[in-house]
């Protein structure tokens, strides 16, 4: 719990000095590049920064303090993870997302590398096996599958705040620029685009699958399979919805806590991944580009999640044992960004 909750902190205050737009590039690249260095330097701080969560970087040495007081297996952990994605963020500062390898390898930065953490950490504290922490190819598809998502979803957010994250070489084929997507004159080759990047999100599946498949431990279990479970529901939400480009596409607060009570073992994460993979291929418009791929892909998910029965099992868990893997796993998404400012709204709920 200490070692997830200092690394929480301590990709907090990384993400928060890649946000800060106030700090000049020539300052916040070689700050990126040597931050988990400050880990180790007791007294340093940051106290320039303009960004909401600045009291990161504020009280930092309370934060290196406590990375310091973990076992030296989970700072070993920490400290190299953080070091590859302040490199990873700086390398992106410069350049934007092109190809739909550059945006695997962005988002294997910012997310890929939280999955790949968490899970050495998980194997480290012998809650798994090593298995679960080795096999990074898997880990890297629990983050990318979370980002993306959350990239889709959130388009015209990021429009209205001038960032990009949406590959050039996707959209560059249904629009010149990626903001004419937003124009409704543009709105049928923009739902295919968008069509088309659900698509490559959902080749991530399998391997989610795979990965949730091998984890024993409930608590664990609990914090990887909710997060993943609200992706697969956004996706179903946002797949040919013209309102990705008008708005906020959100899942339904009472539709989140099902999911958050429900997905408790891997067999009703299967059951709930063949849901809403059905609900997409009822979509499937028969005159999208995109249409064979998706089923293809959408007919490798049921191979691996057809459920054993028409009603997946459950474990009972009390009230207060599910408040608390709720807040767990809130923690784990507001920081992959899946659901954004939802998050606070579906723990409450959960627990009212």
């Amino acid at each position: 719990r200490h070692a997830v909750c200092i690394f929480y902190l301590v990709l907090r205050a990384l993400d928060t000095v890649e946000d800060d737009m106030s700090i000049p590039l020539d300052v916040k690249v070689p700050m990126l590049q040597e931050f988990h260095s400050y880990l180790y330097q007791p007294e340093w701080k940051y106290m320039e920064s303009k960004e909401k969560d600045r009291q990161v970087l504020e009280d930092f040495p309370t934060i290196s303090m406590e990375f310091r007081n973990l076992s030296k297996v989970y700072q070993d952990v920490i400290s190299d993870i953080c070091h590859k994605m302040g490199v990873g963020m700086a390398e992106f500062l410069e350049k934007k997302v092109d190809s739909q390898h550059e945006w695997d390898e962005y988002c294997h930065y910012v997310a890929g590398l939280v999955g790949i953490g968490l899970s050495r950490l998980f194997s480290a504290s012998e809650l798994e096996d090593s298995i679960v922490g080795q096999d990074t190819e898997l880990a890297n598809s629990m983050g990318l599958f979370l980002q993306k998502t959350n990239i889709i979803r959130d388009y015209l957010e990021d429009q209205m705040e001038g960032r990009e994250f949406w590959p050039r070489e996707v959209w560059s084929r249904y629009a010149q620029k990626l903001s004419d997507l937003a124009k409704p004159e543009n709105m049928e080759m923009a739902v295919q685009c968008l069509n088309e990047l659900i698509t490559n999100a959902l080749h991530h599946v399998p391997d989610v699958l795979t990965y949730l498949s091998r984890l024993k431990n409930q608590s664990v279990f609990n914090f990887c399979a909710i997060p993943q479970v609200m992706a697969i529901a956004t996706l179903a939400a946002c797949y040919n919805n013209k309102q990705v480009f008008r708005g906020v596409v959100k899942i339904r607060k009472g539709q989140a806590v099902t999911l958050m009570m429900d997905a408790t073992n891997i067999q009703a994460v299967k059951a709930i991944m063949y849901q809403y993979v059905e609900e997409i291929y009822q979509k499937i418009p028969s005159t999208d580009p995109s249409s064979n791929k998706t089923q293809q892909v959408i007919a490798s998910i049921r191979a691996m999640s057809l459920p054993g029965s028409s009603v997946a099992s459950r474990h009972h868990y009390s009230p207060i044992y599910l408040s608390c893997a709720m807040l767990l796993a809130a923690l784990s998404w507001q920081y992959l960004s899946t659901l954004s400012k939802a998050t606070e709204e579906y723990v409450q709920a959960g627990e009212n």
